[in-house]
C-alpha cells in the first residue's frame, strides 16, 4: 500500500518537474523575492488539487481523464477542456522533444541525434504497457531530486546562505494561485489514466501529500538559491546554470544529464495522457498509440513554437485558473449537491 503511494508520489513529481522546473525558470518567473508565504500556499493547493483529482479517479475507476473532467468542470465545459487538454499535452511534449535536440546540441551532437534518442526512448517505454512508464518514474526521479537537491544545499552550503533570512516580506504571495494552476491540467490528464489502477485511499493520501511536500520543499530551498545569485541570472537563459557556473564541468555534464530526464518524464507524462484518451475511442496497444503520436510530432519539433505559446498560454492560465478554484472548492460543493 506505501509502496503503490510512492508510484504515484513519483508519478505526480515526473509530471510536474518538467525541464522548466529543473531548471529553475518556472520558479524564477513565478516566485524569487518575498514568495515564502506563496511557496507554503502553493504546497497545500497542490497537495489537495492531487488528492481531489485522484479520488474522483479512484471512485470513477477511471482509465482516461475524460470522467474526471467531466466531473471537475461540469458536462458543458467538458468538450471545451477536453480540446485545451490535448492541445495543452500535444504542444508540451512538442516542445520537450526539441529540448532534447537542444540538449544534445549542448553535447555537439546533431540537433536531430538528441530529438532521436528521447522518440525512440519513448516509444520503447510503452512497449510493456503503463508499468514501463511507471518502473521508469520510480527509477528515475529519486536519482533527479536527490542530484538537484545535492546541488542546492551544496550551493546553499558553499555561500554560507541561510534560507530565513529573506522571510521579512511576503508581498509575493499571490504567486501560489497562477503557479499551481499551470501545473493542474497535466496531472488531469494523467491521474485521470489510473484511477482503475489506485486501490485504496490511504495511497491517494500518501501521494497527494508527498509530492506536495516534496516539490514545496525543493521549491522553497531552489528559490532560496536563486535569490543569492539574481544579479546573475539575467545573462543565463537556464538558472540552473548560474548555480552550476560555481562547480566543475562533471557536475555540469552530470546536471545536463538530469535535466535530459526532466524532459523525458514530462514527454512520457504527456504522451501517456493522450494514449489513455485515444484508446477509449481507438482500441489499439498503448505502444502502437505512442509510437505514432511520437512520429507525427517529430516535423513539428522544426516549427516556431514561441508565437503559439504566447497566445496559447496565456488562454492556458485564465482556464486553469477556474480549474484551480473548482478543485479548491471541490469538497464543498461537491457536498452541497449531495445534500441540497
Amino acid at each position: 500500500m506505501f509502496q503503490a503511494g510512492l508510484k504515484w508520489m513519483f508519478l505526480i513529481i515526473g509530471t510536474t518537474i518538467g525541464a522548466g522546473y529543473a531548471s529553475g525558470r518556472e520558479l524564477w518567473q513565478f516566485f524569487g523575492h518575498e514568495s515564502g508565504l506563496a511557496i507554503l500556499l502553493f504546497t497545500i493547493f497542490f497537495s489537495i488539487c492531487c488528492y481531489v483529482i485522484m479520488d474522483v479517479s479512484f471512485n470513477q475507476q477511471s482509465s482516461d481523464y475524460l470522467p474526471v473532467l467531466r466531473d471537475i468542470v461540469g458536462d458543458r465545459l467538458t468538450k471545451v477542456y477536453d480540446v485545451m487538454i490535448f492541445l495543452y499535452l500535444s504542444t508540451t511534449t512538442v516542445i520537450m522533444i526539441a529540448g532534447s535536440g537542444a540538449t544534445g546540441q549542448a553535447f555537439n551532437l546533431s540537433y536531430w541525434w538528441g530529438v532521436l534518442a528521447i522518440a525512440i526512448s519513448l516509444i520503447f517505454l510503452f512497449l510493456k504497457d503503463i508499468s514501463g512508464f511507471l518502473a521508469m518514474n520510480q527509477l528515475v526521479l529519486p536519482l533527479l531530486l536527490g542530484g538537484l537537491l545535492y546541488i542546492l544545499l551544496l550551493f546553499m552550503n558553499d555561500q554560507g546562505i541561510n534560507m530565513l533570512s529573506h522571510l521579512d516580506g511576503q508581498r509575493n504571495w499571490t504567486a501560489a494561485f497562477p503557479f499551481t494552476a499551470l501545473n493542474i491540467l497535466p496531472l488531469i490528464a494523467v491521474l485521470g489514466a489510473i484511477g482503475n489502477k489506485v486501490r485504496t485511499k490511504t495511497e491517494i493520501y500518501i501521494a497527494a501529500i508527498g509530492s506536495g511536500l516534496i516539490l514545496g520543499t525543493i521549491s522553497f530551498i531552489y528559490n532560496s538559491s536563486l535569490i543569492q545569485i539574481a544579479d546573475e541570472l539575467l545573462l543565463y537563459e537556464i538558472p540552473l546554470f548560474a548555480i552550476l557556473n560555481h562547480y566543475p564541468v562533471e557536475i555540469l555534464i552530470f546536471m545536463s544529464i538530469l535535466l535530459w530526464f526532466a524532459i523525458f518524464t514530462t514527454a512520457a507524462s504527456g504522451i501517456l495522457g493522450m494514449v489513455s484518451r485515444l484508446q477509449s475511442m481507438w482500441n489499439a496497444p498503448i505502444w502502437l498509440l505512442a509510437a505514432l503520436i511520437v512520429v507525427a510530432m517529430v516535423p513539428l519539433t522544426t516549427v516556431g513554437f514561441s508565437t503559439l505559446i504566447n497566445y496559447i498560454y496565456p488562454v492556458y492560465g485564465i482556464l486553469n485558473l477556474y480549474v484551480l478554484t473548482r478543485l479548491l472548492l471541490y469538497p464543498l460543493w461537491n457536498k452541497t449537491m449531495k445534500h441540497p
